[in-house]
């Protein structure tokens, strides 16, 4: 880069470690940067990338006269340029809105530049044995991590530690009854955290909850249970893949546990964390098709019909397709022409509010075995009952 060209960058840097990176490519390229300043190049790739996508979307544009630009968060509507006789410009008139997919994007970045500092953990060996025959499914419903729930009003005692404990010792129970399957997929079907923030409240709706502790606490506890759940399946499977499901109670933080447990396990190329927004994912393995969502907005009935749009491909290459769904906290299986719809349970027991409406569903986590050729043709079921915390 040249030095001019890193000059007109450096405004558009938020952090020192992208003004490092950037000053470090003057008169280099990014990889004798990287070299440089000892980081991995597409870590500065990756932040020269977004020092560059914040300009542009600020209306930072020389070539184009655009000199006026925007405050990072919004986007550029129209740019008016006044010129004299001359052809010199005299004048400029911005005009401009709030974006919020920009807004969304700055969140994710802001997340993956905390994640750049992550020391990730060493390449952990695989299984001496997979059969690739098999897939593994394990769809974590609703797990609701720190919520509190006191057993005098709610019928049991609950909280961020024994939240930690109990998803612990479920995954172990799970893996060691697992057969030796090559691939698993590891779902977050949503409300992972049972607030999304520190207000303690609902994003939707603004109802009050129960909480346990401090915000950046749960966030801790919850980042380190995952780390311990997915090196567990490591052990036991060839491939882990793991989705994590936006949910009412957690519409924003689903996204960042993704980005750093991909940061945690960047030197494991066995792990494949899926970050891409979106309220549905999919995933076929030979003839079976899977799909996912939390299930607080489209409908269990037109689920089917979503996959088949969605995936259209894949629908018809596949003869067994299924649909595992959270939010609902109780366990529906409903049959629709071509396509199977489940709702999963939770681990977490009642709260308060729920216990006082009448909920009563039981509490469980399973795991489902695909076969590439025949659809599912194992499932473990692990009850909370059944582990010692």
């Amino acid at each position: 880069m040249t030095p001019a060209e890193v000059d007109a960058l450096l405004p558009y840097c938020t952090t020192d470690r992208q003004r490092e990176c950037l000053e470090a490519c003057r008169d280099k390229s990014q990889v004798a940067a990287a070299k440089v300043i000892g980081i991995d190049r597409r870590v500065l790739d990756r932040q020269i990338q977004s020092i560059r996508k914040r300009a542009a979307l600020q209306g930072y544009s020389p070539a184009h006269d655009m000199t006026r630009t925007v405050p990072d968060g919004y986007k550029v509507k129209g740019v008016s340029s006044y010129y004299n006789k001359d052809g010199n410009l005299t004048g400029q008139w911005v005009k401009s809105s709030a974006d919020a997919e920009r807004q969304a994007q700055m969140m994710a970045e802001w997340i993956d530049r905390l994640a750049d500092d992550v020391k990730p953990l060493p390449e952990i060996c695989a299984p001496k044995c997979a059969d690739s025959e098999l897939l593994a499914v394990i769809p974590m419903g609703d797990p609701h991590f720190g919520m509190y729930a006191w057993a005098e009003e709610a019928g049991e005692d609950f909280d961020l530690d024994i939240a930690d404990r109990l998803q612990r010792a479920v995954i172990d129970r799970l893996v060691s009854l697992s057969p030796h399957a090559a691939e698993c997929l590891l779902i977050n079907l949503g409300d992972f955290f049972h607030a999304d923030d520190s207000t303690n409240s609902t994003p939707a709706s603004g109802h009050a909850l129960d909480v346990d502790t401090r915000f950046d606490k749960i966030m801790q506890v919850a980042e380190d249970c995952m780390v311990y759940c997915i090196r567990r399946l490591l052990e036991k499977f060839e491939t882990v893949h793991f989705w994590s499901m936006a949910g009412n109670h957690d519409p924003h933080c689903g996204s960042p546990l993704a980005r750093i447990l991909r940061a945690y396990f960047r030197d494991n190329p066995r792990v494949k964390i899926d970050v891409k927004p979106g309220k549905f994912n999919y995933m076929r393995f030979g003839k079976v098709l899977i799909g996912s969502t939390h299930g607080d907005m489209a409908k269990p009935q037109d689920l089917p019909l979503l996959m088949a749009t969605d995936k259209a491909q894949d629908w018809g290459l596949s003869s067994f397709r299924y649909w595992y769904v959270g939010h609902v906290h109780h366990k529906t299986v409903k049959e629709h022409p071509g396509c199977i719809v489940e709702t999963c349970r939770t681990l977490a027991p009642r709260d308060a509010w729920h216990a006082g409406m009448g909920y009563r569903a039981g509490r469980d986590m399973q795991l489902i075995v695909h076969h590439r050729e025949f659809g599912e043709t194992v499932r473990i079921r692990c009850d909370h009952s059944m582990v010692t915390i």
